[in-house]
Order: C-alpha cells, then structure tokens, then sequence
C-alpha cells in the first residue's frame, strides 16, 4: 500500500526534534511492509525555545522543500497564518492552498492509496479542504482533544468534523479513543507509540536522581517534583533532579528551585537532540513526570525500556494506559506533592527500585517497541481500504 504521511510536528532543521515520534512512526509502517511519503506543514517560524535566536529564524525560513530522512522521502509545504491561539482552528484553511498543490504534484510519480494525517488541525483538516480522493486516516495525541476542541465553536466544530470524515482514527491511548468517540469519530483504534529497548545491564547513578524530560510548560508540573524534592530534603540530602527540555515555565523553575533551597541539586539542561535527550533522561534512578493533560507520553515508554521505574498521574490517558498494560508505571494523584514524594521515596530503595525497573523494561518489551507500531499502524491502514 502507499501512504502519504501529512503532519504540521516533524522534524526539521530549524527545530529537528520536533514530532520525531511522527517521523519514527513513519519509519515503523514503511519497516512493516507500507510505502511512505511525507508531506509536512511548515510555517517559516522559529521555534518557541529558541525565537531570540536569529539563526533559528534563518533556519526556519531557508528550510529545504525537500530532505530524506533516515531513507523517508519528506517534502516540507510553507504556508503562512496567524500566531497561534484562537486562530488555531483556521490554520487548515490557510495551509490547504499549497497542500493542495504538493499532493497533486505528489500523486503523479506516486499514486498514493491513503492519506495518514497526524492530528484533525491542521494536518486533517487542510487534506480534506483539498477533497481528496483517497480514504482518510487520522491520529489522535491528544492536542485536538485538550486543546483545539475547547478554542470556541470553531475549534470544537473543526475538529468535529475531521473525525466524523475521516475513514478511520487512531488514538494513542484508550482515554484518548473514548474523547475522539465522543467528538463523533465513526470508527477508531488504539495504536500505541513505541520506543527502541535497551540492555538492563546499566550502571545506577552516584546519587539517587531523577529526571523528567518534556517542555518546560505548566502542564507537566515539574514544580511539583521540586516540591517534593522539598518534602525529602532531611531523608534524601543527596537527591538530584536533572530536567530535560526547555519553555516558558524554565525562569519560572529556576526561581523556585532557590527559593527551596535545592538549586544546587537541580540540573536544567535545556533543549537536547533526542538521542541526547533520552540518554541523559535515562541516567537516572527514577522517571518522574506528573503531568496533567497527557495523552500518551513517549518519554515514560522511552525511560521505562532502559529499566528505569517512571511516575505519573493517576486519571491521565497515557499513564493509566501504561499503567493498565503492565508494572513498572507509578500513578499518583495529580497535584499531591506528598503523594509523590512518598513515591519517590519508596521507588529509591535499591532492591524495590530494581524489581520495578525489570517490570518496566518487560512492559515496554511486550507493548511499546517500534515494530509493534508498525504492524498496528499498517493494520489499520489495511482496515481502512477496505472500509
């Protein structure tokens, strides 16, 4: 079957950690037997982390229209809009144009069978203002649910609509069917992200550290891991907390950390490619993210496959998700900074820590690989046309 891939999140050279589950979602379905191309949604905007840097402007706008991709023929479309925000619902309408004129030039060397659009906005959204005669397959990670469904009538009315004419969508986690249902999807699935295993044979860290990586936003409430780090700071003097990733809540972190007399302990390292990112996130003793909003959470699988115990919120998609399918996921209440320092507290003894750990890596061994996702990602993909 040929598939083209269209997305707005996807790695480029402005910003090449972005959507790079996408991209190895893409890799998985082609390694599992599908023909993939991929059209991206570029807007010639620096990236949020990086908008003071006059290089990242040069870099977004000088973007290539076409690259290869670890083998992926990947074609980048720019289209212009308003900033982000309300606006949001609307951007399908002003990416179609030259969505429109990229698959038409796309369809004459490669006949292509399904479209595979990676959220309803814009991605869907602007495919089917193109009226495409293909079926249409949408995947779901939560943004049009926590986010653009809730932007006003026009956001939810969007959204709606993408769902309702799509041939089928795929969701991330059981939570995340259950909205896209709600939101008038007629046929959906749970297709699970995945991660790449790594050996158990690792050595622990010195001292007992956690890590968390993901954008420093409200949302992931890294604030309250450093609360916790508060609460411990009699029982666990020597504990370190490295934060991988960066946003608007960084300077906001930084003060705190002082205020609680744990700077010293913290470890903020910004923006990291992702096989940077995922090395330093696993040098750790626990993965802890209690985050709120979370539809799924590639980090938590990516931490778990090195033997690493991972903590979320109980209540969220991906983490009861996780949760549901194996051990080695923690779940605490959301917001509860005692809950979680107990957690923590508890996962870093040695031996209790360890036997969690071997249960993670079993977990993410048996539901969360890259080939998994492939062969379900194809699978629906052959449900679809036959649809």
């Amino acid at each position: 079957m040929r598939v083209v891939v269209v997305a707005e999140f996807y790695p480029r050279v402005a910003d090449p950690t972005l959507g790079v589950w996408a991209h190895r979602q893409a890799m998985a379905a082609r390694d599992a037997g599908a023909d993939v191309r991929v059209v991206v949604l570029h807007r010639p905007i620096a990236p949020a982390s990086r908008v003071r840097e006059p290089q990242a402007w040069r870099d977004a706008i000088a973007q290539p229209g076409r690259a290869t991709l670890d083998g992926l023929d990947v074609r980048y479309v720019k289209f212009v809009s308003p900033p982000r925000g309300r606006s949001y619902p609307y951007w399908g309408a002003f990416a179609a144009p030259a969505l429109a004129v990229a698959l038409r030039r796309l369809r004459a060397s490669f006949p292509y069978d399904l479209i595979h659009a990676h959220y309803a906005l814009p991605a869907a959204d602007a495919v089917l203002r193109t009226r495409p005669r293909v079926p249409l397959v949408i995947s779901e990670h939560g943004g049009d649910v926590f986010h653009t469904a809730r932007l006003g009538r026009a956001g939810h009315d969007r959204v709606e609509h993408a769902f309702r004419s799509a041939r089928l969508v795929l969701a991330n986690s059981l939570g995340i069917e259950h909205a896209v249902q709600d939101l008038g999807a007629p046929a959906t699935r749970v297709v699970h992200l995945g991660t790449d295993l790594t050996p158990m044979e690792r050595r622990p860290p010195a001292q007992p550290t956690l890590s968390t990586v993901g954008q420093l936003i409200a949302r992931k409430r890294q604030a309250d891991v450093l609360r916790a780090m508060w609460l411990l700071r009699e029982r666990r003097p020597d504990l370190r907390y490295r934060l991988i990733g960066d946003g608007p809540e960084r300077d906001a972190l930084v003060r705190l950390a002082e205020q609680l007399g744990v700077a010293d302990r913290v470890e903020f390292t910004g923006s990291l490619p992702h096989e940077e990112a995922m090395r330093r996130g696993r040098d750790a003793s626990v993965f802890v993210m209690p985050s709120v909003d979370e539809a799924f959470g590639v980090a938590y699988v990516e931490a778990m496959a090195a033997g690493l115990p991972a903590i979320g919120s109980r209540g969220e998609p991906g983490p009861e998700d996780i949760a549901r399918l194996g051990h080695g996921m923690r779940l605490v209440p959301p917001g509860d900074v005692e809950a979680l320092a107990a957690e923590i507290d508890t996962l870093l003894d040695g031996d209790w820590g360890a036997r969690i750990g071997s249960a993670a890596q079993a977990t993410v061994s048996q539901h969360f690989t890259w080939p998994a996702c492939g062969a379900a990602t194809v699978a629906a993909y052959g449900e679809a046309l036959e649809g």
